[in-house]
């Protein structure tokens, strides 16, 4: 029998199954499935805890995933960056395409008021973040994440098609009946975009076909560890920056466009560069790592769960607390461990599969801290992008302010990848993904502090005091504080290496903490944790106004901290066992596959080695 080792409990307790630390004793049960490749020899304890680790190649095929990624967010942030004033601002006098020329007051289109435009840019960005649930499941049950990806590119090409139409000179001089056009268009292209956003980040990780570390000797005859979670962490972060490179170019450029060219070309560029991401998914099928779909895997996980459940649950709640963390917890509901007379018919998944749904249920709890992180981030898009139109702006848009953030993210993550991070890792550092949310919170919360105590002096030195607002609506164009704009920086920055930290690591765990076949669906849990924060933070819109906004960066700011201390307090003990968590046993459970589709796919993929029930003895298939 495989060694048992005492592993995190994600109640609490229990143990996990996992392979032997090293060939020296490569142990299976009759009839399972074992990687084994003596090239690839599995580190010992000692090595985990004492050789430096690095990161894997990078696929090429990895990088035309992350291509379709760029098209896709240049044509996402392209198009809402101009969402603003086509709802709030009327058409300039004598233009029946919106274009204001940067000449006062500036572009517009519908004349329908802040409070139109707020309620339906605040509808898209949480239909965005709610519809990746309706896109994983799709993907995890039905077509699988290619084709369901495919499926929600056309979804969203229809919708920015459809935005289009709102935009042209004979339907904009219409308001009516443009933001009824306008509105279907935001609903399907959030089809579109959930269902995108919740199977590309799987996907782009899927292309490195590792999973499990191993122990190579570099070029100087050194060991060291190659480990997959290293190099999916790698993976994302590449991943990210041209997130943030497509967003940065597609904002920038449509807002040009919509100063000196209309809406309509605001939104008929981001659906031309979106075109580019279905050819080359298309034309580089054939070489990608696809996981097929595996039937109604999520029904079987929560009938898991509710039987894990059964009996727990007590009035006392000490006693439901103390049985929550019972040791056998989930060995209890593990298939070995019940008679197969007494099995319910829907339990046809190993033991190693309730392994890696316990530890799916951990990345989920991780998650739920986030909302309290985006608190911090959500400042970004609104209160600091007024804050800079209270201070010496020069001749800077203060929208373009804003653009830091993403300019700082494209800086640090070269940096962090070629420099910061290397170099923690030959100190001996392991910098697991627990320690990089930690520090994202506090690294969020700095960011806060800096805005607050910009804020304070800017109601010092202004001539308008703490009614900053109030002045320059009544007229008074003196009330810009004495204080260059490019403060900024600190809070923008800050914020862009939170995000390296803990969105990045965000994307990073959820692929590596899931069940294989529920990875779209655990990546659409982290994604909704924003859908959450915007319900949230409507709580403290009460505070972004003079003269509360002292108060509004000061309370996210501890927020934020409280975030980061409670987070790290809570899973300290998961960090100690990041290695065991990411070394698990691979279940062989493929949902409602058949067996023959199963063995074809193992046999494409890679080479494993077979303990023969009958023979007991080893045939490479």
């Amino acid at each position: 029998m495989m060694d048992v080792k005492r592993s995190l409990d994600i109640t609490q307790g229990t143990t996990m199954t996992e392979p032997a630390a090293a060939l020296s004793r490569p142990q299976s049960e009759v009839g399972q499935v074992v990687d084994f490749d003596p090239e690839k020899p599995y580190p010992t304890e000692e090595e985990f805890a004492t050789l430096p680790r690095v990161p894997g190649s990078i696929p090429w095929t990895a990088w035309t995933v992350a291509i379709v990624e760029f098209a896709e967010r240049f044509s996402y942030y392209g198009t809402t960056a101009v969402f603003v004033n086509f709802i709030q601002k009327p058409l300039p006098k004598g233009s029946n395409t919106g274009a204001g020329f940067l000449i006062a007051p500036g572009s517009g289109a519908l004349g329908m008021g802040q409070r139109a435009s707020t309620g339906l840019t605040t509808f898209n960005n949480f239909w965005s973040y709610v519809t990746p649930l309706m896109g994983a499941y799709i993907a995890d049950t039905y077509f699988g994440r290619y084709l369901t990806i495919q499926y929600s590119i056309a979804f969203a090409l229809v919708g920015h098609a459809i935005l289009i139409i709102s935009a042209i000179p004979p339907v904009i001089v219409h308001p009516k009946p443009a933001i009824a056009v306008f509105a279907v268009g935001l609903v399907v292209m959030g089809l579109g975009t959930g269902g995108f956003k919740s199977n590309i980040s799987p996907l782009i990780a899927e292309q490195y076909k590792d999973d499990r570390a191993y122990v190579r000797v570099n070029k100087k005859g050194k060991k060291e560890i190659v480990d997959p979670a290293v190099t999916t962490a790698r993976i994302y972060i590449y991943f990210y920056m041209l997130i943030n490179v497509g967003s940065l170019t597609g904002s920038l450029a449509m807002v040009y466009s919509e100063h000196y060219v209309g809406f309509w070309l605001s939104y008929l560029l981001p659906t031309i560069v979106f075109l580019i991401a279905p050819m080359i998914l298309f034309y580089y099928k054939k070489f990608y790592t696809l996981s097929p779909p595996t039937g109604s895997v999520m029904a079987t996980a929560f009938k898991l769960l509710r039987l894990a459940f059964k009996g727990r649950w007590s009035w006392n709640l000490a006693q439901t607390k103390r049985n929550f963390k019972d040791p056998e917890f989930w060995n209890v509901v593990k298939p070995s461990n019940i008679a197969p007379a007494d099995r319910p018919a829907w339990m046809t998944f190993d033991d190693a599969w309730v392994d890696e749904v316990r530890r799916g249920l951990l990345a989920c709890k991780v998650f739920l801290w986030y909302p309290l992180y985006y608190l911090a981030y959500n400042q970004m898009t609104g209160n600091l992008v007024s804050q800079a139109s209270t201070m010496k702006l020069g001749h800077v848009p203060n929208d373009i302010i804003a653009k830091l953030n993403p300019i700082s993210i494209i800086i640090l993550i070269p940096l962090m990848d070629f420099v910061l991070y290397p170099l923690i890792r030959k100190c001996g550092i392991n910098l697991t993904p627990i320690k990089k949310i930690t520090a994202g919170f506090f690294l969020a919360s700095l960011a806060m502090v800096s805005a607050c105590v910009t804020q304070h002096y800017i109601y010092r030195q202004s001539k308008c005091g703490d009614h900053i607002n109030a002045s320059v609506k009544s007229g008074r164009k003196d009330c810009a504080a004495p204080i260059t704009v490019w403060v900024q920086v600190f809070p923008y920055a800050l914020i862009g290496l939170s995000e390296v930290l803990a969105s990045i690591t965000k994307l990073e765990y959820a692929y590596t903490k899931a069940p294989k076949n529920m990875r779209s669906t655990v990546q659409a849990i982290a994604l909704f944790m924003s859908a959450i924060s915007s319900a949230i933070g409507q709580a403290l819109t009460a505070l972004s106004e003079d003269p509360l906004l002292v108060w509004n960066y000061g309370t996210v700011a501890v927020i934020a901290f409280i975030g980061g201390v409670g987070f790290w307090l809570t899973f300290m003990k998961a960090d100690r066992d990041e290695d065991r968590l990411n070394n698990l046993q691979n279940s062989k459970y493929e949902g409602n596959r058949t067996s023959e589709e199963v063995d074809e796919e193992s046999l494409v993929s890679r080479n494993v080695s077979r303990v023969d029930e009958k023979a007991g003895g080893k045939s490479a298939l």
